[in-house]
């Protein structure tokens, strides 16, 4: 696969990091989420998302999607927790999506061949389905019947100590839970930083509405 090559240095770099935008639903560093107490029961059996307590933001990811679309990504206090926002027109415009997303693991990655064997033509990331927790998910990202490359993004992210780009090359599936209007989704990601340093992390995340969060 391509990509590969582009995480070990061939490909793009990380491009020099924006002015700050405004954020969509009133987030931003240094405020904070509370959630809705009843979203626990309601995704109890039905999802293994947790929800945290309120929580303060430390940082906030920008990707630019092109063509108007933006992804706003809020890194919670409690590391195993983040929240998604996608909004068309302008960052903080309509909002298409919000995603709650817990981190379920991090491996460093320290060798190309380290890196095929989780994320390339050999590993099951990238097929048209996932099997994860005896749940089968669908993959979002790709056609056709056999394995798709990643989708490279890349995030500026910035917190009260510092500002810096992650170049991503990340695969997302989803699944039904059940529940009206919320899915399932499992987020596989390569994450190259400016030092070059390069992780693989899965994430597992639940689709949310603007009611059942409050920005404080």
């Amino acid at each position: 696969m391509s990509w590969l090559k582009d995480v070990f240095g061939i490909g793009r770099r990380a491009e020099q990091a924006p002015d700050p935008i405004k954020g969509p639903l009133g987030l931003a560093p240094q405020r904070a989420i509370d959630f809705d107490a009843a979203m626990r029961l309601l995704l109890d059996g039905n999802s293994k998302v947790r929800l945290p307590p309120s929580q303060p933001i430390w940082a906030e990811g920008v990707i630019d999607l092109g063509e108007q679309h933006w992804l706003s990504r809020y890194y919670l206090n409690d590391e195993e927790f983040w929240l998604q926002v996608q909004t068309t027109g302008c960052r903080d415009g309509e909002v298409s999506t919000i995603i709650l997303f817990n981190y379920l693991d991090c491996v460093a990655i320290s060798s190309e061949r380290d890196l095929a064997a989780i994320a390339g033509e050999g590993s099951n990331v990238g097929l048209p389905t996932y099997e994860l927790g005896g749940r089968t998910f669908e993959r979002e990202w790709g056609a056709g019947e056999g394995q798709t490359e990643l989708v490279s993004l890349i995030e500026h992210v910035q917190n009260p100590e510092s500002r810096y780009a992650v170049n991503h090359h990340s695969m997302l599936y989803s699944r039904e839970t059940g529940l009206s209007e919320r899915r399932e989704f499992l987020l596989f990601s390569v994450e190259e930083t400016e030092g070059g340093d390069i992780n693989f992390s899965t994430s597992l995340g639940v689709s949310l509405s603007s009611i059942d969060m409050k920005v404080i």
